[in-house]
């Protein structure tokens, strides 16, 4: 039988739960709510204090969830993240043919870098922030192991319908299909549609020189 000192106890431990629950559930509200207005600054010209100037929140509710921007930044990217790791998924799991996971992949692959440009650069200027700043390195190399992960579903998946195999390490893999999204991307915010287009263009091949065929 628990004694009167122990119910106390748990009962303290679930309040205090939910009150960390609720803390975390804040933040990750609050950093949806201002992913945009993240995007549009950037790392450099973002402070917390510029974000409250450009969103429905103040200053004060921001510093009491996050202690800095990098925190802010940071989360921020991560919950973006969260959606885009699983954004091929379903084409995965539903191709019934090579052909068609290859050209689903490249329409959505091109589809996204037209319609989340802001939110893809913010994660570029992250990482490269975390070149310079060692405190966001830690959440960059988790962040790019999930993504090399989403790419690695894609190209093996591909593989085994075409009953082939990749010729190349995930890592290796992720490095060139990002190298060609961040060239795609630096274009199409210059506004270099035809260079975006000649990517697009080229991509099939791309993934095909990563796998060989049985």
């Amino acid at each position: 039988m628990r004694s009167v000192t122990d119910v106390a106890e748990s009962k303290q431990h679930r309040i205090a739960r939910r009150q960390v629950d609720k803390f975390d559930a804040r933040r990750t509200e609050l950093a949806v709510a201002t992913l945009h207005t993240l995007a549009e600054l950037g790392y450099a010209r973002t402070s917390l204090r510029e974000i409250a100037q450009n969103s429905e929140f103040s200053h004060g509710v921001l510093h009491y969830y996050f202690a800095d921007k990098r925190d802010l930044i940071t989360e921020a990217v991560r919950q973006y993240e969260v959606v885009c790791v699983t954004r091929y998924d379903e084409v995965v799991a539903t191709a019934t043919s090579a052909e068609q996971l290859r050209d689903e992949f490249v329409a959505m692959f091109f589809g996204t870098l037209a319609q989340d440009a802001a939110l893809h650069r913010l994660w570029y200027d992250l990482r490269n922030q975390s070149l310079f700043d060692e405190s966001f390195r830690a959440d960059v190399l988790e962040i790019d192991s999930h993504r090399e992960d989403m790419v690695w579903r894609v190209v093996t998946r591909y593989a085994e319908l075409r009953g082939g195999t990749v010729l190349a390490s995930s890592g290796l893999v992720y490095l060139t299909l990002d190298g060609v999204f961040q060239r795609a991307l630096l274009h199409h915010l210059a506004g270099d549609e035809d260079t975006v287009a000649a990517l697009r263009a080229e991509l099939p091949k791309v993934v095909e020189l990563l796998v060989r065929a049985a």
